[in-house]
C-alpha cells in the first residue's frame, strides 16, 4: 500500500473537518465493501475445488495415504477436509 496526499485526495472543506480530529498522523481508511480471505487473489476458490476433489477421489475409493501423496498434504489434513 502506498501513502497519498491527503491534499491530493479531499477536497478542501472535507480535509479541514478531517484536521479537527486528526492532524499529522497517519490513518486507515478501509474499503467499503470488504472481501472475504482468499476472494481477491482466487485462493479460495483453488481451495473449494481442491477440496472436492479429494472428497470425490476418496468416494471413488482413494485411500487417506493415496490422496497426501497425490495432494501433498499430511494425513491429518486429508482427514480434516474429509470430515469437516
Amino acid at each position: 500500500m502506498r501513502y497519498r496526499n491527503a491534499n491530493d485526495i479531499f477536497p478542501d472543506e472535507l480535509l479541514k473537518e478531517i484536521q479537527k480530529y486528526s492532524q499529522g498522523e497517519l490513518i486507515y481508511i478501509p474499503e467499503q465493501t470488504k472481501k472475504n480471505w482468499g476472494e481477491k487473489s482466487g485462493s479460495r476458490e483453488y481451495y473449494v475445488t481442491r477440496n472436492a476433489e479429494i472428497r470425490k477421489q476418496h468416494q471413488d475409493g482413494k485411500t487417506i495415504a493415496q490422496l497426501a501423496d497425490e495432494f501433498a498434504l499430511s494425513t491429518d489434513s486429508i482427514r480434516r477436509i474429509l470430515y469437516r
